[in-house]
C-alpha cells in the first residue's frame, strides 16, 4: 500500500505535545501516510487571518481530503469566529462521530459496562448560527433542518451499526415541543428503521434520554441525533465514562474527514508535557480506519488498552490506586509502542476493518417522500410587528386588518395566543407580536404583499415574515399555545 497524504494541524496549548505523541506511535505501528503540516487556529488568528485558517492551508485539506487536527485556541473578546465549525461546514462533514468507553477498573466510572457511540448531525440546526435582533428587546435564532440532511445523518448511523456489529440505534429529539422541526427528524428516522430489519430501534424525549444516559449509559448502543442535543450529551457520555480526555472523535463527510480530541487545547496547562495522547490517538485510530488501514488502527488501539491496563497514565486520569505509573506525553508514547505485540487480558481486543465511510451514503433514499412528491399550498402569513401599544388596544387595531383571502385569526408573544376575553398579557406593552392571516382557499403571494403595505402604510412596523404552507393537506406549521 502505497502512502496517503494526510493534513495535520499541530494546534494550540498542548495540541504540539499530543500530536508528537500521537503520529510517533501510528507511524511506529506501521501506518501508510504522507504528513503534510499546516498552521491553523491561534497564530493565524493573531498574524491576522480573521478566519483562523490561511489560503494555503485550506488547499492542503481539499487536496489530502483527510485531516487530523489537535485541538487548537481561538483568541477571545475579538470576534472570531469557531475555525472547528468553519471547517465542518465548508468541507460538509455532516456526521460528527464520537465513541465512549469506560476504561474501568483502571479508570474511575459508575458506569464499568459503558460502551456507545454518539452520532450528531452536523451543519444545520440551531449551529447554523442564523440569528437576528428583531427589537430592542427581542432575538431570533432560527433552527435549521433539511430534509437531505436528516436523511443523511440517520442513514449514516444505521449504516455505522451494520459495519461496526452495533445491535441498536437510538434516536433522540424534542418533538414533543418542537413538532415541525424534530418531528420531521423522528419521522424519518423511523422510515429509515424500516430498511434495517437487523437493527433494533427506539426514540427518547432528549430531556430523558439525556437523563438515562447520565445514569444508565450501558442500555444504549448507537445513539443518533440533532446537532445541539449532540453536542451536550457527547460531552456527558465522555464525562461519566471517566474522562473527557481520553474520548475521540471523527467528522465525516462525502469527500473529507476530520478527526479531532473532542478536548480543548487547555493553554493554562502549567506542564504541557503531562498532557494525555489518549483522546488525539483515539482520533487517529477511527482515522486509520477511515482510510482503509484497519489492521494497524486494530494494533494501535489493543497496544492503548493494554498499556491502560498496565496502569500507565499521565496526569489527567493517574489516581492512586488504580494507575501504578505516572508518566509525561512522551513516555505513554513510548509505553504503547512497546506493547504493539501484546494483547490487553482484562478489556477484549478490538477489531478495524479495512473500509471507508466515503460510500457508506450511495443511495439516498427519500425517507418520506421527496419534496418534489408534495403539494405546496399557500394559505396565510405570519407577520411578526414591532410596536409599542398595549396588547388590547393593539389587538383591536390588528383585528380590523384583512385584504381579498386573507383574513385575520389571531395574535401571540413567545408562541402565547391572546385571548382579548382573558388576562393573559392584559395591559401589557409588548414591542413583537406574531399576527397571523389565513385564508380558506389558496393564497396567492401577491396577497401577501399587498396586505403587507397596506400594514406599512398604517404605521406598522414589520420586522419578519413568514410564509405558511401546507403540504399534501398537512399543516406546515404549528398553532401558538392555547389556541
Amino acid at each position: 500500500m502505497s502512502s496517503l497524504p494526510v493534513t495535520v494541524a499541530y494546534g494550540d496549548g498542548i495540541g504540539p505535545y499530543i500530536m508528537e505523541a500521537t503520529l510517533d506511535i501510528i507511524q511506529a505501528a506501521g501506518a501508510k501516510i504522507k504528513i503534510e503540516d499546516i498552521t491553523v487556529g491561534e497564530k493565524s488568528y493573531l498574524n491576522g487571518c480573521t478566519s483562523g485558517i490561511s489560503n494555503e492551508a485550506w488547499k492542503t485539506i481539499l487536496k489530502n481530503r483527510v485531516f487530523l487536527k489537535s485541538p487548537i485556541t481561538t483568541p477571545q473578546g475579538s470576534g472570531y469566529k469557531s475555525l472547528n465549525v468553519t471547517i465542518r461546514k465548508a468541507l460538509g462533514l455532516y456526521a460528527n462521530v464520537r465513541p465512549c468507553r469506560a476504561y474501568y477498573p483502571f479508570v474511575k466510572t459508575s458506569f464499568p459496562n459503558l460502551d456507545l457511540v454518539i452520532i450528531r448531525e452536523n451543519e444545520e440546526d440551531l449551529y447554523a448560527g442564523v440569528e437576528y435582533r428583531i427589537t430592542p428587546s427581542v432575538t431570533n435564532t432560527l433552527k435549521i433542518l433539511t430534509r437531505d440532511g436528516t436523511e443523511k445523518i440517520i442513514r449514516y448511523a444505521f449504516e455505522y451499526a451494520v459495519k461496526n456489529g452495533r445491535k441498536k440505534v437510538t434516536c433522540m429529539t424534542k418533538d414533543n415541543i418542537m413538532k415541525v422541526a424534530d418531528g420531521m427528524f423522528h419521522k424519518i428516522f423511523d422510515n429509515i428503521a424500516k430498511e434495517y430489519p437487523g437493527i433494533e430501534n427506539e426514540h427518547y424525549i432528549v430531556d430523558i434520554g439525556a437523563a438515562r444516559l447520565a445514569a444508565k449509559p450501558e442500555i444504549f448502543d448507537v445513539v443518533v441525533t440533532l446537532n445541539l442535543y449532540g453536542d451536550i450529551i457527547s460531552d456527558i457520555v465522555a464525562e461519566v465514562s471517566g474522562s473527557v480526555g481520553l474520548a475521540g472523535s471523527g467528522n465525516i463527510g462525502s469527500q473529507y474527514a476530520m478527526f479531532e480530541a473532542i478536548h480543548g487545547s487547555a493553554p493554562a496547562m502549567e506542564n504541557k508535557k503531562a498532557a494525555n495522547p489518549c483522546g488525539l490517538l483515539s482520533s487517529a485510530i477511527m482515522m486509520l480506519s477511515h482510510i482503509g488501514q484497519g489492521s494497524v488502527a486494530t494494533r494501535v488501539q489493543n497496544a492503548l488498552l493494554k498499556t491502560i491496563e498496565d496502569g500507565i497514565a499521565t496526569k489527567d486520569f493517574h489516581q492512586e490506586g488504580l494507575s501504578k505509573k505516572l508518566v509525561e506525553t512522551a513516555e505513554f508514547a513510548k509505553a504503547v509502542i512497546n506493547n504493539f505485540e501484546k494483547k490487553p487480558k482484562t478489556f477484549i481486543t478490538q477489531t478495524f476493518q479495512d473500509f471507508t465511510f466515503e460510500n457508506t451514503i450511495s443511495k439516498l433514499t427519500p425517507a418520506c417522500g421527496t419534496a418534489q412528491s408534495q403539494t405546496q399550498e399557500l394559505c396565510g402569513v405570519d407577520f411578526y410587528i414591532s410596536c409599542n401599544q398595549e396588547s388590547q388596544d393593539f389587538y383591536k387595531e390588528i383585528s380590523k386588518f384583512s385584504h381579498n383571502s386573507l383574513k385575520f385569526q389571531m395574535m401571540s408573544f413567545r408562541g402565547m395566543f391572546f385571548d382579548i376575553n382573558s388576562n393573559f398579557a392584559k395591559g401589557q406593552v409588548v414591542d413583537y407580536w406574531r399576527c397571523r392571516f389565513i385564508s380558506t382557499s389558496l393564497t396567492p403571494q401577491k396577497d401577501i404583499f399587498e396586505l403587507a403595505q397596506k400594514l406599512t402604510n398604517s404605521g406598522f412596523v414589520i420586522a419578519t415574515t413568514f410564509s405558511l404552507y401546507n403540504y399534501n393537506g398537512e399543516r406546515g406549521f404549528t398553532l401558538a399555545q392555547g389556541q
